[in-house]
């Protein structure tokens, strides 16, 4: 008689009464031993070996037990396995048919001491897809039952277990405070109010010495007692239970627990995380001294007079140097011509520019004293104290004090003659540590005049009551006309001229008209305070009188 050797797999789906010295899987294997006994003279042979898994779902198949008897099913040591019931094997339909596969492979069958049934049958197949059905039908309801346990338990504030967050702890079905934890909480709270940075939390965190809290595993084993990670601490800021509050899913609700934070500050502080967000996701962090990457610190919020988006872009010279741009999102996606209202403008002078008019704007007295909604005299001292010193601390580099003012920024809109700037209100109220609704949007918007000055293809801004920068390119061309002259006045041609100098002969010629400027357009040339259209493009590609008076009249309306 051929032996069929059997396995007994038994499993609970919890914990409780594991720890009895007869408990659930004990029953299982008793009953399930008596039926292999009971079959003793078919050739049924009892496998010593125990499969047992406690406290774990039917839902899934990662079951240490479970994997284990499959596998040895596959290595050809068991022929049956026996369960007490079939929902002891699985309650998934899904799970079940790898079961199958599993079985079919290895030649082994199963049996259920409870539920009599073959499986070599097409009717007994069906019967058992029809238990299995009901099964994961029971499952389900089940889960569902408590999901709403869940839900409904939180809606009235209760705290439905799992790891008892840092600062509390049980308190029968809600919590309590503990004086131990609870400084460490309060301290985390405090230095995110002082610096608006999580990076910086977390490294002033691990000065102080602060660590997570300590917690047993269910196998003895001690875990945490470590320092913050950046996670760890935005998830402690950003964690309403810390308010008095029960999260479920989207939505929050009172809780029946003490609040270690004052709610109100909370919510401020929750406003402050979401302005942080923003600004690391549309910056990627900021600039940083040593920092060699160039970040375009008014992507995403530049636009001209038409509403089109100005998208950062660059291009490299020939020495490898980077050029950074702001040009209108027209002039990219047309394969067509060229759109003459699209703008194309340098942008580190555009960005100092910008932060440039912030930085006067937020040191007005009449703003700084308005910023703020009922605001007492020692919070507008403290307001213009803030405001003036943006972007002096910590020796702070150029570009890192032009990041500092330009975070401020929600939007820029450039037009003919004129540039518009609209600040945060959340990114001020972050700034001052105030709500956000304290803030007077009345003042957070300015405009100003600005003089266009074109070179090449690009175009520079400059502010209307201000000389602006000398144009470097044209200046120097002017020089090297009077150069040229000199040499030509000496008796040298154009062609000695240009192999004297590296030059092509073309060149040479045009450059010498530019000896005959007249003396005061050169000399605001100097002072860079001539017309924004006379540029070295220009005078390139048009033809001027040598005559003064027809050159002032004709540059004066560039």
């Amino acid at each position: 008689m051929k032996k069929i050797r059997c396995a007994i797999y038994t499993r609970k789906s919890s914990e409780d009464g594991l720890e009895q010295e007869f408990n659930s899987l004990d029953a299982q294997r008793e009953a399930c031993a008596s039926y292999v006994a009971s079959q003793k003279h078919e050739g049924w042979v009892l496998l010593p070996t125990a499969y047992d898994d406690g406290g774990l779902s039917g839902g899934s198949l990662e079951r240490a037990a479970l994997q284990r008897l499959m596998q040895d099913m596959r290595d050809g040591y068991v022929d049956q396995i026996i369960v007490y019931k079939i929902d002891r094997l699985t309650r998934s339909l899904a799970d079940f048919s790898k079961i199958v596969d599993v079985l079919d492979a290895a030649g082994a069958s199963f049996v259920s001491v409870t539920q009599s049934f073959n499986t070599a049958t097409s009717m007994g197949r069906l019967t058992l897809n029809m238990l299995l059905s009901f099964a994961q039908f029971e499952r389900e309801v089940t889960a569902e039952r408590i999901r709403d346990k869940i839900a409904a338990s939180k809606r009235k504030g209760l705290w439905m277990g799992g790891n008892v967050p840092l600062g509390y702890e049980p308190d029968g079905r809600t919590l309590k405070i503990s004086e131990a934890d609870a400084p460490t909480i309060r301290t985390i709270y405090d230095l995110y109010k002082r610096h608006r940075n999580v990076r910086i939390v977390k490294t002033e965190a691990d000065k102080r010495g602060l660590k997570t809290a300590i917690r047993t595993l269910s196998s003895g084993r001690l875990k945490g007692g470590t320092a913050f990670g950046f996670g760890h601490v935005h998830h402690i800021l950003s964690n309403p239970i810390y308010a008095g509050r029960i999260r479920h899913k989207t939505k929050v609700w009172p809780g029946q627990h003490p609040a270690l934070i004052d709610p109100t500050d909370w919510d401020a502080l929750q406003e402050q995380l979401k302005v942080g967000a923003v600004r690391s996701r549309s910056q990627a962090g900021s600039p940083r001294d040593g920092q060699k990457k160039q970040v375009s610190l008014l992507a995403g919020k530049l636009f001209d007079e038409t509403g089109d988006r100005l998208t950062p872009s660059h291009t490299k010279t020939g020495k490898g140097r980077r050029l950074r741009y702001y040009v209108s999102h027209r002039l990219i996606r047309s394969s067509g011509p060229k759109d003459p209202s699209g703008w194309r403008l340098p942008a580190p002078e555009l960005e100092t520019l910008v932060a440039d008019l912030v930085k006067k704007h937020l040191s007005v007295p009449a703003v700084q004293a308005n910023l703020v909604s009922l605001a007492t005299t020692e919070e507008i001292a403290l307001i213009a104290k803030q405001m003036t010193e943006l972007g002096k601390d910590d020796g702070n580099t150029d570009e890192r004090a032009n990041w500092i003012l330009l975070s401020l920024i929600e939007r820029v809109q450039i037009g003919p003659g004129n540039i518009q700037v609209s600040i945060a209100a959340a990114a001020i109220a972050e700034h001052l540590t105030v709500g956000l609704k304290r803030i007077s949007e009345d003042h957070l918007n300015l405009q100003t005049d600005v003089r266009h000055r074109k070179r090449g293809v690009e175009t520079k801004l400059i502010l209307a009551d201000a000389t602006g920068p000398r144009d470097e390119t044209l200046f120097k061309n002017i020089a090297l006309a009077h150069r040229y002259f000199d040499m030509i006045r000496a008796g040298k041609t154009y062609t000695e001229i240009a192999e004297a100098e590296g030059a092509s002969k073309r060149r040479v010629q045009h450059l010498v008209e530019l000896a005959f400027l007249a003396p005061d357009i050169i000399r605001d040339v100097w002072d860079g305070g001539q017309p924004v259209g006379l540029t070295s493009h220009w005078l390139k590609s048009h033809a001027f009188s040598p005559m003064w008076n027809e050159q002032r009249d004709l540059f004066r309306v560039l």
